[in-house]
């Protein structure tokens, strides 16, 4: 069955790795509804750029994805939910005994609870249309871990245990729920940080992404969004019927060491 005509929702989509699946999935005949917390002249443009680019029907929906309330009113917004990629996420770093208590909070609801809040509101019009698919952005950090990230490695491995909770409600219908989990992605996120660590280390760019970013990546590659896109294209595939409650890790290799 062709995922032609299905309508996508992405959380956190207008840029790096939600917007990276949002255009594959779009190249692939997907209607895509695109999310952040902002609600500019920009992100509305980029839902028209992609729409004209593809030719599928693209919508921007501003949500607060800290909000419980929004992230299931995303959902309703949309009136249609055949793929669900819960992407939206936030980062800080720090130990534990100094990790700030409202950074801990904002990490956990929009890294973990949101994607509750959103399942929760997706899983009735799946169930309504007769297929869905549920794709949840983990990270290698949902599988191990780091220290300084209490927080986020918490909310992945929450993530990880969510989706298999998911996909076993869900096993008798034709619904699957599974967690993509990428290492170091090049985005503009991270581009941005790269001039800063050449500075602090006092190295040369391919020298700081090898050996400073890229140091737990055995392939000292970044992953792609594009790539990222493409592994949720196959998730959503008759190929993948059958695979759901698990992880997906492209990450060089960081997983297996």
């Amino acid at each position: 069955m062709s995922v032609k005509g299905k309508t996508a929702i992405i959380t956190g989509s207008n840029s790096g790795i939600g917007l990276g699946i949002a255009e594959e999935l779009a190249r692939a005949g997907v209607n895509i509804v695109l999310n952040s917390f902002t609600d500019s002249e920009e992100d509305h443009a980029l839902a028209k750029r992609i729409a004209k680019e593809t030719g599928v029907d693209v919508r921007y929906i501003q949500a607060d994805m800290s909000k419980g309330d929004q992230c299931r009113a995303l959902i309703e917004k949309a009136g249609r939910c055949d793929i669900l990629v819960n992407n939206a996420g936030i980062q800080h770093v720090a130990p534990i005994d100094e990790f700030p208590s409202d950074k801990w909070d904002a990490i956990i609801a929009i890294n973990l609870t949101s994607a509750f809040h959103t399942t929760a509101a997706a899983l009735p019009m799946m169930r309504k249309a007769g297929w869905g698919r549920v794709i949840n952005i983990a990270s290698a950090h949902g599988l191990t871990a780091s220290p300084y990230k209490s927080a986020y490695v918490a909310a992945k491995h929450g993530i990880v245990g969510l989706t298999k909770v998911t996909a076993l409600e869900t096993a008798k219908e034709p619904i699957t729920a599974n967690a993509i989990c990428p290492g170091y992605v090049l985005t503009p996120l991270v581009e941005a940080q790269i001039p800063d660590t050449m500075e602090k280390y006092g190295m040369g760019r391919e020298e700081v992404i090898e050996k400073v970013m890229l140091e737990r990546q055995p392939s000292k590659e970044f992953a792609t969004t594009e790539q990222l896109g493409g592994t949720a294209l196959f998730l959503c595939s008759d190929a993948a019927a059958q695979i759901t409650g698990t992880t997906i890790s492209v990450d060089g290799g960081w997983t297996a060491l």
